[in-house]
């Protein structure tokens, strides 16, 4: 069972959060911080959905798992059990672990995985931020099934930058595999063919009212009429951008993945894997029962999962009929491949002021994104089951991301340990081509690597992701870990070096940990390299990360304790 004891503690006793700008952050953070204490217990649990019962990998037997509530300025001590058959790791989606990336929790980067019958305890604090992040495993698969919310709300006595709604209500946006997803990773991961589809979408671990066996357990979410409630939108997909909307009522966009926007209304909400977006909704309509739903965003000429999840939103006034409320009213959904309306909604999202962004760039960097294709000796043997008998794989500026297995990156930056990284990932693509064109064919082959790039502690980073159409365009969202980042500019085509930067917006970007690359386009976001360690940087559709689409980017410490990585903890697991 999870358990959770409140401590008082005083800020400057988080020994190991001494840099500078962690300790001036910590100062202004109040006196009443708690550290929480959590045990998560990795286990199989029956779970039955679509009519059938598998044996899912759960947190302390819950699926979702666990809500985590805190504040800004608390510590968490997690302490994780493994009893599951599988290796595992968690990340706490978001959180940037300053100066400590053994807490984050991607296996073999930063640490070697949790072994069954084996234990680890992640230790952190949250600084300086607020809203809505997510926690999920981080070992191949396991994070279809393994994951739950983050929510970090405002210290004692500070307000919302927004009036106090009546309630909030979470919704974890899934999708279900009628099959364990580790087996669905492993057929693909044998064949080289794209992996299967999920069967289902999800709120909250529920299918809803449009699948079979489903409707009783349909998530319900009551509101009074006239108030006002705050709606926590996770997105806990594992390959699919989605498309969110609640029937006959508006959102008003007032935060994305732990950072406040500017107040913008919606019909619509595009949130693609791993992103998370806070709304306000007011119940201004006739006491009713309306559903929410949501369905895929397609930006691949790839099959996909075209099913409805749906919850529904009961006005406490509405009337009955005999005791049972009429059907829900439908919400209009955009098409599956509705581009223009997901381009125009992540176009609304912005700082609520300005903010500042990094405009004297040292590091100027060009990442293609996309998939590939694996020549086979025996095209069309068991395991050359892709296109014209090849193999899915996919790469950043033409290097196929291999984890290694012997150790964690991490571990081998930090004890000098020769031959289990490279720091030579290139720059930029090291071929020109055009990126969204007709390919030649050479060009659709990567290389295999463990490549990392280095950063200088403090330098001042712009990275351009750009798609290709190899394969197929697509939309991928790329999520940085350790940092977050403000999106600057986006476009579709080829971006264009001397040009598109004049367009850039450099007053009120989003601040986000996960961005989406145009479909046929490109992305454009900038950071300062302030948090050392080895941070690995992805695509968060885990069809796409299983076959390479990832770097690492190695902040180098700067100067002096305060401006260095932690030392590992004694309990750190090994491979």
């Amino acid at each position: 069972m999870e358990t959770t004891y409140n401590l008082i503690v005083k800020p400057w006793c988080t020994h190991f959060f001494l840099g500078l700008f962690a300790m001036l952050a910590l100062l202004s953070l109040s006196a009443d911080a708690e550290t929480q204490y959590h045990q998560f217990v990795i286990q199989a649990k029956p779970v039955k959905r679509l009519c059938r019962t598998h044996n899912t990998i759960t947190v302390n037997g819950q699926f979702p798992g666990p809500t985590l509530e805190v504040r800004n300025g608390d510590s968490l001590v997690i302490r994780v059990v493994n009893s599951a058959r599988y290796n595992i790791s968690l990340h706490w989606h978001g959180i940037r672990q300053l100066r400590n990336p053994w807490a984050d929790g991607p296996s073999y980067v930063t640490q070697c995985p949790i072994q069954p019958g084996g234990t680890y305890t992640y230790r952190f604090t949250i600084i300086n931020q607020e809203g809505t992040l997510w926690w999920h495993a981080h070992t191949d698969w396991l994070r279809a099934t393994v994951y739950g919310a983050l929510i970090i709300r405002p210290q004692l006595g500070s307000p919302y930058p927004f009036s106090t709604p009546k309630r909030e209500y979470t919704i974890l946006l899934g999708e279900w595999f009628d099959r364990n997803p580790m087996d669905v990773l492993k057929q693909a991961q044998f064949t080289g063919a794209a992996p299967n589809v999920s069967d289902a979408f999800t709120i909250n671990g529920q299918p809803g009212d449009l699948y079979r066996c489903s409707s009783q357990e349909t998530e319900r979410f009551a509101i009074e009429s006239g108030e006002t409630v705050l709606l926590r939108i996770i997105s806990s997909a594992l390959n699919q951008e989605l498309y969110f909307a609640i029937a006959n009522h508006k959102m008003t966009v007032v935060g994305v993945d732990a950072a406040y926007t500017k107040p913008f209304t919606t019909n619509v909400v595009m949130i693609g894997p791993a992103q998370t977006t806070n709304v306000l909704l007011t119940a201004d309509q006739p006491p009713a029962h309306y559903y929410m739903a949501a369905h895929a965003y397609n930006t691949a000429n790839a099959p996909f999962d075209n099913t409805t999840t749906t919850a529904i939103l009961e006005y406490k006034s509405a009337p009955c009929k005999k005791g049972q409320s009429s059907r829900p009213v439908f919400p209009q959904l955009p098409g599956f491949n509705d581009t223009a309306t997901a381009t125009a909604f992540t176009a609304g999202i912005r700082s609520p002021s300005r903010v500042n962004v990094p405009t004297d760039i040292d590091e100027n960097l060009f990442f293609t994104a996309g998939l590939g294709l694996n020549n086979c000796t025996r095209p069309n043997s068991p395991r050359c089951q892709g296109p014209n008998g090849t193999r899915f794989t996919a790469s950043m500026n033409n290097v196929s991301f291999v984890l290694p297995r012997t150790n964690s990156i991490m571990q081998a930056y930090y004890q000098g340990v020769p031959g289990v990284f490279t720091t030579d990932f290139p720059p930029v693509p090291p071929v020109q081509f055009d990126y969204t064109g007709n390919v030649n064919r050479g060009l659709w082959q990567p290389i295999p690597g463990t490549k990392l790039y280095k950063l200088k502690y403090g330098s001042r980073v712009q990275i351009v992701f750009q798609d290709t159409s190899i394969v197929t365009t697509e939309d991928h969202p790329m999520h940085l870990h350790g940092y977050h980042f403000y999106v600057v500019g986006s476009g579709f085509g080829n971006f264009n070096p001397r040009q598109d930067p004049a367009n850039f917006n450099l007053v009120d970007p989003p601040k986000r940990n996960t961005i989406g690359t145009n479909p046929g386009g490109w992305v454009a976001i900038r950071f300062v390299a302030d948090n050392p360690g080895v941070w690995l940087l992805h695509c968060h559709i885990d069809a796409h990360l299983s076959t390479g689409l990832a770097m690492a980017l190695l902040v180098e410490n700067g100067v002096g304790e305060s401006q260095s990585v932690i030392p590992p903890p004694p309990d750190l697991p090994a491979c």
